[in-house]
């Protein structure tokens, strides 16, 4: 399986000479990888600019969130088919932060979902659980409700849109990152609960990276875990020369 690597910690750390001066840095570095598939995800203000500085590069854009209908008055929400319009190819869904921060539920990000494959994006769900989850042993419980929420009422068709994102949110930003094994075992967890809620073949398919404190030191040995099939990267992606030693860490 190709591995996929996602700037998606952007968030709002970035002006936008920044962000030009990150992706040409980006697009000098990248130019001779192969063989794996990468998209950077910055705020709603740069998607524009940011499709066109990289036209004719192997670099897709995605955004940060989407809102679930197509027009309306949502103040402050974008509609998917915006995102289209301005060039992006992913979403990034349920990340912790629009959970534990804005408060956002499972049900309301599975329409999330819905709407994003219904109008043709590609959309990363994230899911992954608290430091105090984590210690009382529930990941499992925690990640296996934010799977079926997230997922209610996709089809088999329909996952071949969908990348899965393991991010224990105990390791965002804080500079902790999982081990390898303790990564592994949950991306192994996911895989078999997609096996046996759709079939193997999807589970196989069915990309699942990992996000918490991904750097060049660690992407080695996380990406060779046999379930770990790319990274959300979070604040090493707003340096292009560390996001590439990622992505290159990797092949």
């Amino acid at each position: 399986m190709r591995k996929n690597f996602v700037a998606g910690n952007w968030k709002m750390n970035i002006t936008t000479s920044e962000a030009e001066a990150l992706i040409q840095g980006l697009k000098n570095n990248v130019s001779d990888v192969s063989g794996v598939d990468m998209a950077v995800c910055p705020p709603f203000p740069y998607l524009k600019l940011v499709a066109e500085w990289l036209k004719g590069s192997a670099i897709k854009v995605g955004a940060q969130n989407m809102y679930f209908e197509s027009k309306g008055a949502f103040t402050g929400e974008v509609a998917p088919e915006m995102l289209l319009d301005v060039g992006c190819h992913y979403v990034i869904l349920g990340h912790s932060e629009r959970r534990h921060v804005f408060m956002e539920k499972d049900e309301g990000i599975n329409k999330k979902v819905k709407k994003a494959i219904e109008t043709g994006l590609n959309p990363i769900l994230c899911v992954g659980e608290l430091l105090e989850e984590r210690e009382a042993g529930k990941t499992n419980d925690v990640v296996e409700s934010q799977i079926k929420g997230g997922l209610a009422d996709i089809s088999t068709g329909e996952m071949d849109q969908v990348t899965i994102a393991y991010e224990p949110v105990w390791a965002i930003g804080t500079g902790k990152t999982a081990t390898p094994e303790q990564a592994q075992a949950v991306h192994r967890f996911i895989r078999e609960w997609i096996s046996e809620n759709y079939d193997a073949d999807i589970a196989e398919k069915t990309r699942i990276q990992y996000g918490g404190s991904v750097k060049p030191g660690n992407a080695k040995e996380l990406m060779d875990q046999p379930d770990i099939d790319g990274a959300l990267v979070g604040g090493a992606s707003l340096k292009a020369d560390d996001f590439a030693a990622i992505i290159k860490a990797a092949r």
